[in-house]
């Protein structure tokens, strides 16, 4: 059976990963992969998850299983962190369950809707993670694409995205991101929310909206704007989030799927589709990571610890950004990059050519996805010159 099947390309990102490891050149730069990273170049542990695992491996006293749903602590608290004191809440009308990490969010809320409407149609921008795509196909979902990001103003399309969007029909989902758009780190303003949201409202598609990056945009309440708006204007949305980068718990693998309904009754029936989904895909999600973060947030003390370390990376992201723009200004630089600045998040297109990243690579050792798609946390004090005047000299 195996002999009928043919080779499928390593994934890009990866690629890069294992060609940096075996570069020798002392000033090499890893701006591939999409994970935190310190001064340093390390991805630590953060102080207040340590002391949560402490506590676990002291508290714990058994390893049976949790239950497809999860633990309903970490499913409450996430809910509350997602929305804060929102209706949704209050009229008993969203459900969460603990799944492995946000891609497994994905999949669940895509394997849901699908349960929905066989062959349903979801629309992702222009570019979206490319993982998006695949999981959304192998959900059973045909994927269509609405305008996004111009690649040669470094703007939004945003008109052109709002007409795709007003000819998508009611049985159709559209994939929003939350904040820190990937790959772009382009967002929608609140003033574009509200557009999208009405027109989201009038149209009457499903709304799935991915929010991987909750605190590293401008702040927890804040990269919340776009979810809690749209929770406040529809009767029924999917949302799927991640503690992988806003807990630094990437290997631990937790995530959390939340869907809302128009009434307590009718989410209690999507509640029991949605379980079903993943009593087939894993069964029951893994307990470790949810333990670490419902104890977070369920400690005044921890809480706040994580709140500061929380700052303290996204206030390094928006460093680098500007980092970045004033070195490149101090090599001579005359090409505008200041929309490096109006980004957020983790990533941004630096905006030049395939042969240009390539040239990078080869003769520099600066790693970076061919569209030139970089991760901003890659970049550091003591590599920034050398990045700057490389890109000089590849312009």
């Amino acid at each position: 059976m195996f002999g009928n099947l043919s080779a499928l390309p390593a994934d890009p990102i990866l690629g890069l990963l294992a060609k940096y490891r075996t570069d020798s050149n002392p000033n090499k730069i890893d701006l591939g992969v999409g994970v935190y990273k310190d001064e340093s170049g390390v991805t630590p542990i953060l102080d207040c998850v340590k002391a949560a695992e402490k506590f676990r491996l002291d508290s714990e006293d058994t390893k049976v299983y949790i239950g497809p749903t999860g633990s309903p602590l970490f499913n409450d608290e996430m809910s509350k962190l997602i929305f804060s004191e929102h209706k949704v809440l209050e009229q008993n009308r969203a459900r969460t369950v603990s799944t492995p990490g946000g891609t497994g969010a994905l999949r669940v809320g895509a394997e849901f809707l699908a349960s929905c409407k066989p062959g349903a149609t979801i629309w992702v921008s222009d570019p979206t993670w490319a993982n998006h795509t695949g999981l959304f196909q192998a959900a059973g979902l045909i994927v269509k694409t609405y305008p996004y990001y111009d690649y040669e103003n470094k703007s939004l399309k945003f008109e052109e995205m709002m007409s795709t969007l007003a000819s998508v029909g009611r049985d159709d989902i559209v994939l929003l991101h939350a904040c820190c758009h990937n790959p772009s780190g382009m967002d929608l303003n609140q003033e574009q929310w509200q557009k999208v949201v009405a027109l989201t409202k009038e149209n009457g598609f499903t709304p799935f909206i991915d929010m991987a990056y909750q605190g590293f945009g401008d702040g927890l309440d804040e990269d919340a704007y776009g979810v809690r708006l749209m929770a406040d204007n529809v009767e029924e949305m999917v949302l799927a989030s991640s503690c992988s980068k806003n807990f630094g718990l990437y290997r631990e693998r937790i995530g959390a799927c939340t869907i809302i309904g128009k009434d307590t009754v009718t989410t209690e029936i999507a509640n029991s589709v949605l379980l079903k989904v993943v009593r087939c895909i894993y069964s029951m999600p893994p307990a470790h990571g949810a333990a670490i973060v419902e104890t977070i947030l369920s400690s005044d003390e921890l809480r706040q610890q994580w709140f500061d370390e929380l700052a303290v990376m996204r206030n390094r992201i928006n460093g680098n950004r500007q980092l970045l723009v004033d070195n490149l200004k101090a090599q001579g630089v005359n090409r505008d990059f200041s929309f490096i600045n109006t980004q957020k998040g983790m990533f941004s297109f630096l905006g030049i050519t395939p042969e240009q990243v390539q040239l990078l690579m080869d003769d520099y050792s600066i790693y970076m996805v061919g569209s030139s798609r970089m991760s901003i946390a890659g970049i550091a004090d003591s590599n920034v010159e050398y990045l700057a005047k490389s890109i000089a000299k590849v312009l």
